[in-house]
């Protein structure tokens, strides 16, 4: 399937939708399983491509393989990195063409400072890498917390296998901090506690305790249909399984959609999200991307889709993630005529659509713009489509090239979309 339609006839959704689990709590319970002494039974494992490929790999090494793939999967890749340091044998892990483009070389010299032997076989810090795993110590080192929150996560994981203290020091400000945090209560969950204090942490020798564990929904799969929701008349979309209590930090969702009319009832079964038009705020949008770029995408097309101005910023580490993905949506966002802009320090505009007809007191007048006439790109980055779809509600039919991608967090996203009452069409 090269491209697909997307449609909706009328601005309407009642609909009850199963999210995939969450695939950043599932990649960790299996790195955390595979470094315990005991199985444990992991319920709800997400079916993304991600995880599949992380769950794999695992079993593969177990097998006694040592060239892994690890695709185009970022936290797969990274956790691998670490937990390949510390295994004995002689690995190489590579991943596709954009993996071999994403930055690697601040987890390896974190790991090399810890003992490991790691040689890169192409570029001086990227993928491809030949590991020598089973040298690790422990120690103390620092590390650069302002480039991507995995390398934090991937050494946390391991450092309780380590001979040593494992004392981390975080320099710069650190991004997408409640993955880290998430990491933490995982880990504490499992019997190993996590000693941090301001920008310092301390994981002693200890043994993970096997206990089975359920995987909580994903509230970053949650985010495209608070878009929905915004961009609907009516709606009343149930999410089961979704709490206040749940780990992953993207459940901010629910407060931060109230600002475009989005209501969050939380029962005993999930949520449920509908939509009050009188309560959409007319100011400027603005949002810090810097603990939540997952997110970021999606609020961005939020704005473009209910042509409110908005401003974005923190988006450093969306440049290193599957595509450029900052370019990406000023990109596909012109194909709608969406006036955007990016500045020197990286933050990210948007300028509602409107024209001044009325020379004397300059009353600006909306414009409403047209279904774009291009074929909307994804960039082999599975954002990019889940945040675009829901574009037709206000702007009308759209075409999506390589909705497969999708596949990669959240695989059914495009039977959930048919069974809300969209029109999914193969061109």
């Amino acid at each position: 399937m090269r491209s697909i339609s997307v449609s909706k006839r009328e601005k309407k959704v009642f609909s009850t939708i199963k999210l995939p689990s969450s695939k950043s709590v599932s990649n960790r319970a299996l790195i955390i399983n595979a470094l315990c002494e005991g199985d444990f039974k992991i319920k709800h494992l997400s079916e993304s491509s991600d995880t599949k490929t992380l769950e794999k790999l695992l079993n593969d090494i177990k097998e006694g393989e040592t060239t892994l793939d690890a695709g185009d999967g970022g936290t797969t890749f990274r956790f691998l990195t670490a937990y390949l340091a510390l295994i004995e044998g002689k690995f190489i892990l590579t991943g596709s063409d954009r993996m071999k483009e994403r930055p690697i070389g601040i987890l390896v010299d974190a790991l090399i400072q810890l003992g490991a032997k790691i040689k890169f076989l192409g570029k001086w810090g990227y993928p491809p890498l030949e590991i020598d795993g089973g040298n690790l110590k422990g120690g103390r080192i620092k590390i650069d917390s302002s480039v991507s929150s995995q390398y934090m996560s991937a050494l946390m994981m391991i450092a309780p296998m380590l001979k040593e203290d494992l004392n981390l020091y975080l320099e710069g400000d650190p991004v997408s901090y409640p993955y880290v945090e998430m990491t933490m209560k995982m880990m504490e969950h499992f019997g190993v506690p996590v000693h941090w204090l301001h920008k310092h942490l301390t994981i002693t020798p200890h043994s993970y305790q096997p206990k089975d564990y359920t995987v909580e929904p994903s509230w970053t799969a949650a985010s495209y249909w608070y878009e929905i929701a915004s961009f609907c008349d009516e709606a009343t979309i149930t999410l089961p399984g979704l709490y206040k209590e749940n780990l992953h930090g993207n459940k901010i969702v629910s407060e931060l959609y109230t600002q475009f009319g989005v209501e969050t009832k939380f029962n005993s079964k999930g949520i449920i999200l509908t939509v009050n038009p009188d309560k959409r705020s007319v100011e400027k949008f603005g949002f810090d991307a810097t603990n939540n770029p997952d997110i970021a995408q999606t609020l961005i097309a939020t704005c473009a889709g209910m042509n409110r101005g908005g401003y974005f910023f923190g988006m450093d580490s969306l440049k290193i993630k599957e595509t450029d993905r900052i370019a990406a949506m000023q990109s596909e966002l012109l194909k709608f005529g969406v006036n955007t802009e990016i500045t020197t320090k990286g933050t990210f505009h948007i300028r509602p659509l409107i024209e001044n007809d009325n020379e004397d007191n300059h009353e600006p007048i909306i414009i409403t713009p047209n279904p774009p006439s291009e074929i909307i790109s994804t960039y082999n980055d599975h954002r990019m489509a889940m945040a675009m779809a829901p574009l037709c509600l206000p702007f009308g039919k759209i075409i999506i090239d390589n909705p497969e991608v999708v596949r990669k967090s959240y695989p059914n996203f495009w039977l959930d979309l048919e069974d809300a009452g969209f029109e999914i069409e193969r061109v």
